[in-house]
């Protein structure tokens, strides 16, 4: 049984169901969704043609964590004695990986996390996702850990190395399959702004928990800064719904003429989004992950972060909630053609696109079908996720809609 509920996660498990379906002699992948991310889910659903098996709905107004936890544990409990699935297979550290791994164990099923290792060392940095994650871990039976980073993590919590698999993330997979498919955006006023001849395009994405208040007001005014100061530069920011982020973002950049505030996408256009971006601006995890197989570098707006792995191969730079470390370093990257490029061609450790295909494999080994343990993701080539990106926007250009992105002059 595959089990996930939020968007995030539906994106990175529709290429583990997809590569399970692909082998139907050998696996019946049941797909449970808690759809706690009702419409958000729904989207990426469609994107992946996955109709699951059983949905809990267990998304209700003004829901709290607690509320999420008892729910997805309620309805999982009830479901799992019926479908009596050989593994529970979750992923990431949302709600449903923590509590669906928890209601397996209830059951003495055998559990599988996907995207595993993951850690900040600071309970509350992400909230609640450091906790969810740690807790995975404990119940969990084998460790598809995205990095050799995260394998090390995982190690020294006492996590014995035959159950670890390092497969790369499989954002990757589902990025590159996206990006291939080239679909414009639905809403024709996103689009324009993302081809707009002679313009650079800034993308934003902000709703941590960790962030909300003050540090995501000092984002705000900092993105609004950068366009101040480049007038050639163009807002592109999927506001999440919850009135604790929409307010301040409507209040402070609403009434930019160069800031396009929407509501938020579905994935295939938040590709675009990446495509079309000279820069990216995120507090978002799979962004992280997403942006650099793409060629685009990232600001990242939070103090710590659980992708050192990008930190270190400089994909990705960690700039936290000050207003003006966030515009010294997009005023850096947008003038800079050598600081650009440094970023920008920096090695993506993240994946090959590859990953899904690795935990089947090492699926096929837990249960015994093969005898050696699979060939783990390497960074041999380590500009091998980059030219995968530029053949897919190479592919792009040749069908008539090209890239937007501009780098610095």
């Amino acid at each position: 049984m595959v089990v996930f509920g939020t968007r995030p996660d539906a994106v990175k498990m529709a290429p583990v169901v997809q590569a399970l379906r692909a082998s139907p002699a050998e696996f019946t992948p049941v797909v449970a969704v808690t759809a706690q991310h009702r419409e958000m889910l729904d989207q990426v659903l469609r994107l992946f043609a996955i109709t699951p098996d059983h949905d809990l709905g267990i998304m209700t107004e003004k829901q709290s964590l607690a509320d999420i936890t008892v729910r997805t544990l309620e309805g999982l409990s009830a479901l799992l004695p019926r479908v009596a699935p050989d593994l529970v297979l979750v992923q990431g550290d949302a709600a449903p990986s923590f509590v669906g791994s928890l209601a397996a164990f209830y059951q003495r099923i055998p559990v599988g996390h996907v995207e595993a290792g993951l850690r900040t060392d600071d309970k509350y940095q992400p909230f609640p996702e450091e906790m969810y994650r740690r807790m995975t871990t404990v119940l969990a039976d084998m460790h598809f850990a995205p990095t050799r980073q995260a394998r090390r993590n995982l190690m020294a919590e006492g996590v014995p190395a035959a159950r670890i698999l390092v497969t790369g993330n499989t954002v990757i997979d589902a990025l590159l399959d996206v990006a291939r498919r080239d679909r414009p955006p639905a809403d024709p006023a996103l689009a324009a702004v993302l081809n707009r001849p002679g313009r650079r395009v800034l993308l934003l994405t902000s709703h941590r928990r960790e962030n909300w208040g003050e540090p995501q007001r000092r984002i705000f005014l900092a993105v609004g800064d950068l366009l101040d100061r480049f007038p050639d530069l163009d807002l592109v920011f999927p506001v999440h719904p919850n009135p604790v982020v929409a307010g301040p973002a409507h209040e402070i950049l609403g009434r930019h003429p160069r800031a396009y505030l929407c509501e938020p996408v579905d994935y295939a256009a938040n590709v675009a989004c990446m495509k079309a971006a000279t820069l990216i601006l995120t507090d978002s995890g799979g962004i992280q992950e997403e942006a650099p197989a793409l060629g685009r570098p990232v600001l990242v707006l939070r103090e710590t972060t659980e992708r050192p792995e990008g930190i270190a191969a400089g994909t990705a730079h960690l700039v936290g909630t000050d207003r003006a470390r966030i515009v010294e370093a997009g005023a850096r990257l947008l003038t800079d053609p050598a600081a650009y490029a440094r970023m920008s061609r920096a090695r993506n450790p993240y994946g090959d696109g590859r990953a899904a295909g690795r935990i089947v494999d090492g699926l096929r080994y837990f249960f015994g079908v093969t005898r050696n343990p699979p060939a783990e993701f390497v960074v041999r080539d380590t500009a091998a996720p980059a030219r995968a990106a530029r053949k897919v926007l190479a592919a792009a250009r040749a069908r008539g809609r090209p890239s937007r992105r501009r780098s610095p002059p």
